[in-house]
């Protein structure tokens, strides 16, 4: 019988309230490159990897330049961002969660579609490079989210059955991604994320206030 034994956190819009900061960057780069994307179909961009971004936007817009080329300008402007910035946004409550979970001796695990280097730099600047079991990121898997890939292998690595996760997710490709790894998965309306469809979560919420040991237990 399933039961709690591994919580998956997403790292952007779940415990760094990073969407903004990545539009306006993703912004900038659009405006450079001439492009006119709507702010819906930028939204359906949230929790991919850079790469897949730009494979998609290559496809669409047939563009000139490489996607090695474009991904590396992409991560090069957020990692100057990240690491410059004085402070940087995080959200709220995620830290007592994160506390309560480890009291539990709940296995911990961040699952992120950003460069491995950029979730060390903010996991570090929020003092919680060392409250993790396994952190692993997209660029170790061979797809990114919608694709249950980072889930399935996170699983793998905590030596935990999938089906005795819960994932944390305020993206739709995130939310896709968790339940194809038959996994039990929350839904975080982060306002800040866009017009995100979470609809496939197990439940939705819309604090991270309102998730403790309980609400997980009671997914099971």
């Amino acid at each position: 019988m399933a039961e709690l034994k591994a919580v998956i956190f997403d790292m952007d819009g779940v415990i760094i309230d990073s969407e903004p900061i990545y539009f306006k960057i993703e912004r900038d780069l659009f405006d450079e490159l001439g492009l006119d994307v709507s702010q819906k179909e930028h939204e359906s961009f949230v929790g991919m990897t850079m790469e897949g971004l730009w494979e998609k936007m290559t496809d669409e817009y047939q563009l000139e330049e490489t996607i090695e080329d474009l991904t590396k300008l992409h991560k090069d402007s957020v990692f100057k961002y990240m690491s410059e910035a004085k402070e940087l946004p995080i959200v709220e409550y995620i830290k007592e969660l994160i506390e309560e979970l480890r009291n539990r001796k709940i296995k911990l695990a961040v699952a992120s579609s950003s460069p491995k280097k950029l979730i060390e730099i903010i996991l570090t600047k929020f003092n919680l490079q060392d409250s993790f079991d396994l952190i692993i990121s997209g660029e170790e898997v061979e797809k990114g989210k919608p694709a249950p890939d980072i889930f399935t292998e996170a699983a793998y690595r905590l030596d935990i059955n999938p089906n005795d996760c819960v994932v944390i997710e305020d993206s739709s490709n995130g939310v896709k991604a968790a339940k194809a790894a038959m996994m039990k998965c929350i839904g975080f309306q982060n306002i800040n994320s866009g017009d995100q469809d979470l609809s496939l979560a197990d439940i939705t919420v819309d604090s991270i206030g309102k998730i403790d040991v309980k609400l997980l237990k009671g997914l099971f």
